[in-house]
Order: C-alpha cells, then sequence, then structure tokens
C-alpha cells in the first residue's frame, strides 16, 4: 500500500509536473505543438516514476525507477533549455529551472544511497 506522507520527492515531482502542463498550455496557445508534445511528456514522466517508484518490487527496481526519472529530468531540462534559447518559444519562467535542479539533486541522491543498501 502507499504511503506517500511527507515524501518530499513525490510532492516535488507532483508539483512540477503540473507547473509542465501549465507551460505546455502556454505553447499549445502558441501553436508549438511539437516542443509542447516533447516537454509534456519528459516533465510528466519525472513524476510518474518516482511515483511508480514506491511500489517497486525490489532495490534494483526502485533504483531503475528512478534512474529513468533522473533520464526524463535531463531531457526535460534540454527541452527547457531548447525554448529559453529560442527566440520563436516562450520563454519559461526560472522558477522551473530551479525546482527541476532541486529534483535533480535529491533524485541523484536517492540513487546513490539506495545503491548502498
Amino acid at each position: 500500500m502507499r504511503n506517500d506522507k511527507d515524501n518530499i520527492i513525490v510532492s516535488k515531482t507532483f508539483d512540477f509536473a503540473l507547473k509542465i502542463i501549465d507551460y505546455s498550455e502556454k505553447l499549445r496557445s502558441n501553436h508549438k505543438y511539437e516542443m509542447c508534445s516533447q516537454l509534456f511528456k519528459s516533465g510528466t514522466s519525472i513524476g510518474a516514476n518516482v511515483w511508480e517508484a514506491q511500489n517497486a518490487e525490489s532495490n534494483a527496481d526502485f533504483i531503475h525507477k528512478f534512474k529513468i526519472s533522473a533520464k526524463e529530468a535531463d531531457e526535460t531540462n534540454y527541452w527547457l533549455k531548447l525554448c529559453k534559447a529560442s527566440k520563436h518559444l516562450p520563454n519559461p519562467d526560472e522558477e522551473l529551472f530551479s525546482e527541476l535542479t532541486s529534483i535533480t539533486r535529491i533524485t541523484s541522491k536517492i540513487i546513490s544511497s539506495s545503491k548502498r543498501r
């Protein structure tokens, strides 16, 4: 049974996904559908994999889900940087970058500490 009470990474990735949805809607309203789709998928997948890791069948499965989450975070960072650098796309808020950095650090720490078990 799930117990997400006081689970900071579950909360942070869920809140981040909501912000990605908001930014994706901004892209969609500017008819930037391809970028919207890419960013939506990778940005919401971070939290989906963290969520799924909470029901991991083993420590190896737990680590694997978090590694996927880390890869999705890296991809999301790429798309956000492209949006920021492009003159054709609305600029993402710096808060998205800040939150993504925090999520990446926590995820990395969880992976490394889980490997020591």
